[in-house]
């Protein structure tokens, strides 16, 4: 969810994982750039909460996958860049293993969209997540409206697009997850 960009100097990923360590606020960081992050709507909070609940439901037990939410860095383009994502998921042992605040190995990412971001999330983002060799979903989770959108990795170029809406049942098959879309909105309604 990048907000603005900061001004000053070209970082080094090191210097932006320092500074982000220190930070009172996120920031998302691309080839030098680094960004400040805006803060979300209750609608999108409550989103990223339900998805969070019903995952944490589903891995329950599952002890080789993890999901995050919110404050936890994707790293992609071999550590020049990382976003936070609103949900991640990830099941490879080197993540597991690892005390770092970035996963580099997610197989299923989520993005609640915003007005601000819903471009960046649709087009730059989906591209540097692209070059992720294990992710195999990305979700757009819309808020003024029910509607999700999954798009499937089918082969290295190839990604095929599910679309779901009201009375739906939503599907994320890298983790073999099923549920009625109405779940993820959830305490929504009033707000859209």
């Amino acid at each position: 969810m990048i907000a603005s960009k900061s001004r000053g100097p070209y970082f080094t990923p090191e210097e932006y994982l320092a500074l982000e360590r220190e930070s009172t606020i996120k920031h998302e960081y691309r080839q030098g750039l680094v960004f400040a992050m805006a803060g979300a709507k209750k609608s999108h909070i409550t989103i990223v909460g339900n998805v969070s609940g019903l995952f944490f439901n589903h891995f329950r037990g599952v002890e080789d996958c993890y999901f995050y939410a919110n404050d936890v860095k994707v790293k992609f383009l071999e550590g020049d860049g990382f976003y936070y994502p609103d949900v991640a998921v990830t099941c490879h042992e080197k993540d597991r293993d690892s005390n770092d605040t970035y996963i580099q190995y997610p197989k299923l990412i989520i993005e609640v969209l915003s007005d601000s971001t819903e471009a960046f999330d649709r087009g730059e983002k989906f591209s540097d997540y692209k070059t992720l060799p294990s992710l195999e979903e990305y979700v757009l989770i819309h808020q003024k409206q029910v509607l999700v959108e999954r798009f499937l990795k089918k082969s290295e170029n190839l990604w095929s697009t599910e679309i779901y809406r009201t009375g739906d049942h939503v599907e994320f098959e890298s983790i073999d997850f099923r549920c009625p879309i109405a779940f993820l909105y959830e305490k929504v309604g009033a707000i859209l």
